[in-house]
């Protein structure tokens, strides 16, 4: 602590990430970072831009990333935000759009960057508890408030609502903006960018991080009403007219126009959830239903920590969160075959 700090640093409990830790023979399971490399020709984009044309300051419009994001969901340029990661995006978006005089609402168990969001900018957020299944309910927030956000899939639980569910909750709140936050769509999600058409409130919010295999990158995007969209932008000019560089819009452009090579790896990575889970499930472990690049699993019979704990001491993380009623499950990012079977055949040496 420091006197020269101002009043609301004091206040803040900074998000903490998964580690990232070096290790000889690592089996990294615990950040949700995908198993297969990006698209080669995001590679290859990248290579060509690195070059003389870096002594220039990029396009601070990012226009050619909107442009791409626009190809994939049928938008228009004006209904497109970028960002230098969907963290970034999401810190705009929480200072453009979710503070009000009436609480934002939030899923209790979610995304925990998002009470710091609203620590840092002074919102006040009602969070809604899970159902016993660990589900989002929609009915839940039937409620005044001042704007909704929610991750879908949810993280960390990896379970998602269908498109109807939240086309239901986006049409029950025409006055306030509602927040989908998908990091992890492209894992068997369904995409609220379909209902942008119909409705003005909606805000999507995606990520290159997950299933472009460009965690590295730092690149996120928001779709939305052109309205939504200037708001965002106003808050982006104020803080950084140039969250991205040329190298991040040449990667991001031909990883976002590569569609073909991210339906074939989430497509292996689909199948190898489906392997583990059912392996999980074989070892005794309560798996809850999927539709990320990670599943959240407990087991009734042995501590979580100290199951993550005996897994790190044979080289393979996963990730271990302490808060109330998911202090015993462990979230386990999906892997190679390889590095799934080696978490398999450790899990069973531990049990036993």
């Amino acid at each position: 602590m420091s006197k020269f700090w101002s009043k609301v640093v004091h206040g803040l409990t900074p998000y903490t990430p998964g580690e990232q830790v070096q290790m000889p023979g690592l089996v990294k399971l615990n950040t949700n970072e995908n198993p297969y490399g990006p698209s080669p020709r995001a590679i290859a984009a990248m290579q060509a831009a690195a070059g003389d044309s870096l002594r220039k300051y990029s396009d601070p419009s990012n226009a050619a990333v909107k442009d791409a994001v626009a190809r994939r969901f049928g938008l228009a340029r004006e209904q497109v935000f970028v960002g230098n990661s969907s963290d970034e995006v999401l810190a705009h978006t929480f200072h453009a759009l979710l503070k009000h005089d009436l609480p934002l609402l939030a899923p209790d168990i979610s995304y925990s960057f998002y009470p710091t969001y609203c620590s840092l900018y002074g919102i006040e957020c009602v969070q809604i508890p899970l159902n016993e299944h660990f589900e989002i309910d929609i009915a839940d927030y039937n409620r005044p408030c001042g704007a909704i956000i929610i991750a879908n899939p949810n993280a960390p639980t990896g379970i998602g609502l269908p498109l109807s569910e939240i086309e239901a909750l986006v049409a029950a709140h025409p006055d306030q903006a509602v927040v989908i936050d998908e990091a992890y769509v492209d894992f068997g999600g369904q995409s609220a960018a379909a209902l942008l058409g119909r409705y003005h409130n909606l805000l999507v919010i995606q990520t290159l991080s997950k299933s472009r295999s460009l965690a590295g990158l730092r690149v996120g995007f928001a779709v939305g009403h052109p309205d939504l969209i200037a708001g965002l932008e106003r808050v982006k000019n104020s803080f950084n007219c140039y969250p991205l560089g040329q190298v991040q819009q040449a990667g991001a452009v031909a990883a976002l126009d590569d569609v073909a090579y991210t339906e074939q790896t989430s497509n292996a990575v689909i199948a190898s959830r489906t392997w583990l889970t059912a392996q999980l499930q074989a070892l005794g472990f309560w798996v809850l239903p999927s539709q990320a690049n990670f599943v959240f699993a407990r087991h009734p019979q042995h501590d979580g920590a100290k199951l993550a704990k005996a897994l790190r001491e044979r080289a393979i993380l996963v990730r271990h969160f302490t808060a109330a009623r998911i202090d015993q499950f462990l979230r386990i990012s999906i892997g190679t075959d390889e590095e799934c079977g080696k978490l398999v055949d450790a899990l069973k040496l531990i049990l036993a």
